[in-house]
Formats: C-alpha cells, structure tokens, sequence
C-alpha cells in the first residue's frame, strides 16, 4: 500500500482550496463511551488509535477561563447540566436555564449579566498549537441559538421566535457578540494558523427546514456572515454544522461565505449526495456522510464498506470532501465496525 505523501495539515489545506490531495481526509467525532471502547479492543491510548486508523487529527486551540467561579455542572452562562442516560450512552443536558423565568426582555436586561470577553486569557493559545504544525487546526466558532435554547429552554426558544423576537434579536447579538471577540482575539494569538472555525446552527429536521427560510435570514444569517467574514480575514476556512434536511438554506449559505457543509445526512429529505455534488460540488467541500442513524448503529461490516466507496465516489470526485460520521459514533456501534471503515476509507480514498 502506497504511504502517505501529505501530513494531516495539508491534506486539509490541499481539499479545502479545492486541490487533490493524496488520499481522503478522515476525521473522528465519538461519545466518550464508544472512544472508551474503541481504546480496549485496540489495546492503545488515544494518540495510538489516531495513528491506528489513519485519521488526520485536529488540534484545537482555546483561551482559558479566568473569570468568576462557577457552580459545578454550570457554565458561564448560569445554565446547569446533568448527565442524562439513554439506555446505549449518555450526554450531559442543559437541566435549567436562568432565564427562562423571565417574560420580558426589559426583566432580562435589568437581571440578567452577560459574560465579558475578558473573562478569557487568550496568552497561551499559541502554546496550544506549538509542536502541532502537521495538523489542522480549530478555534472560536459560534452556534447561540443552541445557547440561547439553554438560556431560556428550548420549547420557549422556539416560540420566542414568534412571541417576542426583540428579546431573541438582543439575546442572539449578546451571543454572537461574544463569539466574535472570543474568535478575533484567538486569531491574533496565532496568526494564519487556524485551519478552519465553526460557524453553525442546527437548521434542519428529518424531513425540512426547523425554521422558515425567513426566520433564518432575519435571526441568523446577518449574524453568520459577520463571523464567516472574520474568519476569511484571518485566513481560515469556515465548516458550517447543520443537522437534517437543509437543502433548501445551502445557496444561501455558500453566499454567506460557507466553506464547508457539515455533515451530510444524506438519508434526509433532498440531501441526496449525487444532487449536493452535483448542485454545490464546485463551491464547497463535504463533511462526514458516514450515516448514524442506520449505517454505524445497525449496519453490517459490508454496509458500512459499501458507504464509504459510495461516498468518495460520489461525494470526493475529485476532491472536496473529508469522510467522518455523521454524529458522535454512539456506544450501540461495535468498535470493530469503525475499525473498518476507518481502514477502507484509507485504502478507497486514494486519489
């Protein structure tokens, strides 16, 4: 078998500015129970099982905290979390949120404190990335509805859409405020470094948009493009994440300035990847297509190999794609399955 001829670092570089690289780009995203698994049945640590399965690891880099203490199982926001057991894994949930006892945005303004950007020390972000220099690179990033939904649960974020958008205008503006600076200020650190830097929000179900096309350019797209701009001026690339059937919003957002569509569920409504190559295939890159809901939980051995050929041949014809689930692999995937899609996309993805 041919050996790599690109380090992790460029292989991204080299799909993301729309070259060939030598082989498809792999990465990884799994429950901390499945990770756990996977490191038994290879009888490694973490680095080991990177190096194991081929994936072209990416290093994150981050201010640290410095601000007023908080409460354990609290974040910055005032939101508490508690791990909540699915029966094949569990994740931590957002159990209360501060301002979902308010009615007005009047009560919010006059109650609630908003976390400064210099609650963060950003000195040693370029620590983080030192000795890192053949890998990519992630840093700041934004998704506030998500937040947004903590703050106020998510059942009243969704109505407040409706009810009282002139709280969700100022709450998001908070939000997206902070991620800005939060996003600039990493980027000074460590000038052209970053690889890429996530600017997202869920936008999609099973079947169609979660909210209407007007809703998203009134509440989020502004917002977007203000961070997709700011990326591009420091020299990195954005990955956009939206779960579902979001068809319909991608135009939109390649005009924002999207560089990445991430993560593909093809099995949605109109996210069929012959039609996303063909229609988008030439203005950006794909990300993950490897399917949670069926293939990794359910499927066979050859199912899974079967998807990874289908999804190069389609989705990396001729390059702009980086092969990794859809989701975080859950504990129901047996680590041996990943085992081989991992090892059949290094030896399909070959360009």
């Amino acid at each position: 078998m041919a050996k790599d001829s690109m380090t992790a670092r460029e292989r991204w570089q080299a799909v993301l500015t729309g070259q060939k690289p030598d082989r498809v780009p792999l990465n990884y995203r799994a429950t901390s129970e499945f990770t756990d698994s996977m490191l038994r049945l290879l009888g490694c640590d973490l680095d080991g099982m990177y190096e194991r399965l081929h994936i072209d690891r990416v290093v994150g880099a981050s201010g640290d905290y410095v601000g007023p203490p908080t409460p354990a199982d609290t974040d910055v926001f005032g939101c508490r979390y508690a791990y909540v057991d699915y029966g094949t894994g569990r994740y931590h949930e957002c159990v209360y949120g501060p301002l979902a006892q308010y009615s007005t945005l009047a009560e919010i303004e006059a109650n609630y404190t908003w976390p400064d950007p210099d609650w963060w020390d950003y000195s040693e972000v370029a620590a983080r990335v030192k000795g890192w220099d053949d890998q990519p690179v992630s840093a700041g990033g934004s998704e506030p509805f998500l937040t947004y939904c903590h703050l106020r649960g998510q059942q009243q974020a969704y109505m407040d859409l409706i009810e009282s958008p002139d709280m969700v205008h100022f709450c998001l503006g908070k939000l997206y405020d902070l991620c800005y600076t939060n996003t600039q200020r990493i980027y000074e650190q460590i000038p052209g470094r970053v690889t890429f830097t996530s600017v997202s929000e869920d936008m999609g179900t099973q079947e169609s948009l979660l909210f209407s096309p007007g809703q998203i350019r009134e509440f989020f797209l502004p917002h977007m493009k203000r961070m997709m701009d700011l990326v591009h001026q420091g020299g990195g690339y954005t990955m956009t994440h939206s779960d579902g059937a979001v068809r319909a919003i991608i135009p939109e957002l390649i005009d924002l300035g999207m560089d990445v569509l991430d993560p593909v569920q093809w099995r949605c409504r109109g996210m069929e990847r012959v039609g996303l190559k063909r229609d988008f295939g030439d203005r950006i890159v794909f990300h993950g297509a490897m399917d949670n809901q069926y293939t990794l939980a359910f499927g066979s051995e050859e199912e899974i190999r079967q998807e990874v050929r289908d999804n190069i041949r389609i989705l990396g014809a001729g390059g702009g794609f980086i092969l990794g689930p859809c989701h975080n692999i859950q504990p129901v995937t047996a680590p041996e399955l990943v085992v081989a899609m991992y090892d059949e996309a290094y030896i399909s993805g070959r360009m």
